[in-house]
């Protein structure tokens, strides 16, 4: 059976999981979370001092690197994977806003990509898989063979992902998850190592107005012909 490596790269908030999870799951494929890894580091780096509102200690995340083991353990009831850190599951927390204030900062440190970069190649070296985050079409795996890139306007993705978070019973307003996206926004594509762009090749999905079901059916579709193309 013919497998190619699907890279999804885009904006934080536009959905980029949920379709990488759902195009996984319909074709077969491993699915993995890029950005979830780097919550994890972003994480242990607010659990061991090293990052705060005040500050950030670069070299002492740094420092602390080989102390950090990131896993994804699959859930059969949840029909997706978790993540783990250093054999503790995260998966709920990562996903606070809290964690996503520091994550494009800690992203933004090149000891860090490089080793999440090496962690992410490994697990597409056969093929197969489906890729999600902000340079995977770019510096993770350049020569996939189906590139799509998720945009949408910053409100929506803050509406979005504000109203994910209040369905979940986080405390949040709506200001804020806007403020926390525009701030992601700018500092994913002016950082030094690895900027968020549009990989060349690149399929552009814009789903401001787009239903689930629409953007699923917009990625299934490329996709397939894709596998259709590689297999010819």
């Amino acid at each position: 059976m013919t497998k190619i490596t699907i890279a999804i790269d885009g904006f934080s908030s536009t959905g980029k999981s949920t379709v990488a999870k759902q195009l996984a799951k319909a074709l077969g494929y491993v699915y993995v979370d890029s950005g979830a890894m780097y919550r994890a580091v972003a994480l242990y780096a607010m659990q061991n001092g090293c990052i705060d509102s005040a500050y950030f200690d670069k070299e002492s995340l740094i420092a602390q690197l080989d102390q950090i083991s990131i896993s994804f353990k699959f859930n059969e009831n949840l029909g997706f994977a978790e993540v783990y850190l250093n054999g503790k599951n995260i998966e709920t927390q990562i996903r606070t806003l809290e964690v996503s204030q520091f994550v494009s900062q800690v992203a933004t440190v090149s000891e860090v990509r490089e080793l999440l970069v090496k962690q992410q190649q490994t697990f597409g070296k056969d093929k197969g898989v489906v890729m999600d985050g902000r340079d995977i079409g770019t510096v993770v795996f350049p020569d996939a063979e189906l590139k799509l890139f998720m945009t949408a306007s910053a409100e929506k993705r803050a509406q979005r992902r504000y109203d994910e978070l209040i369905e979940r019973g986080d405390d949040v307003s709506y200001d804020e998850v806007l403020k926390n996206v525009q701030s992601r926004d700018h500092i994913d594509s002016t950082r030094e190592d690895s900027p968020l762009t549009m990989a060349e090749g690149s399929i552009k999905l814009d789903n401001s107005n787009m239903t689930l079901e629409e953007q699923f059916e917009f990625v299934l579709k490329h996709s397939e012909e894709k596998i259709r193309d590689v297999k010819a």
